[in-house]
Formats: C-alpha cells, sequence, structure tokens
C-alpha cells in the first residue's frame, strides 16, 4: 500500500494547489471586472495581507469562539500520553497542546500550524467514544497537523472570503452606475454581472472540495499512524448517528437531513468508512492499543447542558 499512498499524496497535493491556484485566478478577475489593472493589484495585495496575517489570528480565536480550556498533562496523562505517542509515530515535533470544549456533542478539531498546533475535544466525544475510537480520530487530527492541513483551509477561507467580499462591493459599484448607463444608452455588461454574482458560489465550491480532499487523505494518514483502520471507522459511524440525531432535533420529527454531497464540508461518512474499510489492517503495528485509560483519566466530565447555538453563530 506504501507505493500507491505515496502517489495518492503526491497527486491530491498537486489538486490541492490547482483548486487553490483557481481560487486566486478566479479572485484576480473580480478585481480586473471591478477597477481593471488596479483592482487586480489592490485584490491580489489584500488577500496576501489576510492569507499571512490569517494562521497567526484564527487559532485563538476559534479556540475562544468555543470557549476551550486547555488540559494539562497532569490533568490527563493518558490523553497527552495518546497524543505524543501519535505525535512520534507522525514525526511532529513538538506534540501539540489539547484543550476541552465543554459540549455534550461529539466533536474535535484541530487548529494552528505544525510547529504550533492544538487539538480540540469535546466532553461529549470522550463520553459517546470507545477508546480505540478516540484513538482514531485523535490520530486523524494528528495527520491534519502533520501536512499543515490548517493552513492550507485557512490560506482558501481567506481567498474565499476576499473573493465574497469583492463581489459585494463589485455589485455596488454596477447598482450607482446603472442609471448612467441606462440615461447614455451603454451596453451592460450582462457577463461580468453574472460572474460577480455567481464568483462566491464558485468560490465556496473550490473550497469544499479543497476540503474533502484534505479529510481523505487524513483518513489515510491516521490508519497508518494506528494500524487500525476500522478504529476511525468505528467512530465516523457514531458521530454521523450523532449528527443526524441532534439535526433531527433542531428541525421537524420525522425528518432527516438530506444535504445535498455537492454542499457538505466533510465527504459522506459513508464513503470515509468504505475507503477505510477497503484498507488492510497492518498487523506488524501495535504502536497504540486502545487503553482503557484513555478514558478513565482524561479529566473530562459530563456535560448536561444542551447544546445551543451561540452569539457568534458556532454551535456546541
Amino acid at each position: 500500500m506504501g507505493e500507491r499512498w505515496v502517489s495518492r499524496r503526491i497527486g491530491n497535493w498537486l489538486q490541492a494547489l490547482l483548486l487553490l491556484g483557481s481560487m486566486c485566478v478566479l479572485l484576480v478577475v473580480i478585481g480586473w471586472l471591478i477597477a481593471g489593472p488596479t483592482g487586480m493589484l489592490y485584490g491580489l495585495g489584500l488577500a496576501g495581507l489576510f492569507m499571512l496575517l490569517g494562521p497567526r489570528a484564527s487559532p485563538a480565536l476559534v479556540l475562544r469562539m468555543y470557549r476551550a480550556q486547555r488540559l494539562h498533562p497532569a490533568e490527563a496523562p493518558g490523553l497527552y500520553s495518546v497524543i505524543h505517542a501519535l505525535a512520534q509515530a507522525a514525526e511532529l515535533h513538538p506534540p501539540p497542546s489539547v484543550y476541552q470544549i465543554p459540549s455534550s456533542i461529539m466533536n474535535a478539531f484541530s487548529v494552528g500550524t505544525r510547529r504550533n498546533a492544538s487539538v480540540a475535544v469535546t466532553n461529549g466525544l470522550f463520553v459517546g467514544l470507545s477508546s480505540r475510537e478516540i484513538v482514531g480520530v485523535l490520530a486523524h487530527e494528528i495527520s491534519h497537523i502533520k501536512h499543515n492541513d490548517m493552513w492550507i483551509m485557512t490560506q482558501a477561507d481567506s481567498v474565499s472570503r476576499m473573493i465574497g467580499a469583492m463581489s459585494v462591493f463589485g455589485q455596488i459599484l454596477f447598482l450607482i452606475n446603472l442609471p448612467q448607463l441606462v440615461v447614455y444608452n451603454q451596453p451592460i455588461p450582462w457577463l461580468a454581472i453574472v460572474l460577480l454574482v455567481f464568483a462566491p458560489t464558485l468560490s465556496a465550491l473550490l473550497q469544499l472540495s479543497l476540503s474533502r480532499n484534505r479529510e481523505f487523505d487524513a483518513d489515510l494518514e491516521a490508519a497508518q499512524l494506528t494500524g487500525d483502520p476500522m478504529g476511525l471507522a468505528s467512530a465516523l459511524g457514531k458521530l454521523e448517528r450523532g449528527q443526524e440525531h441532534l439535526w433531527r432535533r433542531l428541525l421537524l420529527p420525522g425528518y432527516r437531513v438530506a444535504q445535498p454531497s455537492l454542499l457538505r464540508t466533510h465527504p459522506r461518512s459513508e464513503e470515509r468508512i468504505r475507503r477505510l474499510a477497503a484498507l488492510t489492517p497492518d498487523g506488524d503495528r501495535h504502536m497504540l492499543m486502545p487503553q482503557e485509560w484513555v478514558r478513565s483519566d482524561s479529566g473530562m466530565g459530563v456535560v448536561d447542558d444542551p447544546p445551543r447555538r451561540r452569539w457568534h453563530g458556532v454551535w456546541y
């Protein structure tokens, strides 16, 4: 599986560069439609500024939005042992810090860069998953950190936000100049208008495609780290069922959320589980066996408060 995995990694990196490059080209075109060559330069300059500052500001901001609290090694020695073992296997130095999110939702995510990363886990994750499944989820997040996926997605998000802002600005300029075009019988640039209107949608689709691509890679890397692809596969199944139950309670009873695959930030769990199940478990790897101490001294208590939407729009 080694050569095939390496070739897949190279192909996915090329695809990521192509998608991110396409978003930058779209940004340049929007700038040109608004103000010609000057607009192109301003657009690229602002995007570069956001891409430079975004990765530094985003991690701390995200953790504050979730009211995440840092867990020290003395509070959760078992959890930190797993994190350190995974980081060592991934040749990741230094290992990431661990944060606790007081929420009953089963969730985990990573923020930061390869050299300064953090993994945030909810109380619900430790209540709802077994030790084997927790190890698989943590390996998935370590994989994101190893390949700097958060940095890539932050760059894509910065470009996407710039495209959205410039699209709105361009539409406002068109509405302001529309009476002048009508009075002087000037031709209306319908193609430019259509592009301005749909540019944010195109950018969002490119960003979603990039995100799903990184998720598949992180699944494969997690299976490589633990030698146990079915541990993560089992966790994905539980996470999917838990999310579905939450949305059923939020929407009308008896209805299921049939979100189109085109609009999912993550691939369908069924597809991810199928790919993981197709991997041959590495019988020679016993780097991390599921131990009960992963949960028993995790420092994570039970949160009884139901999840709700916060003022900044984040649900936890």
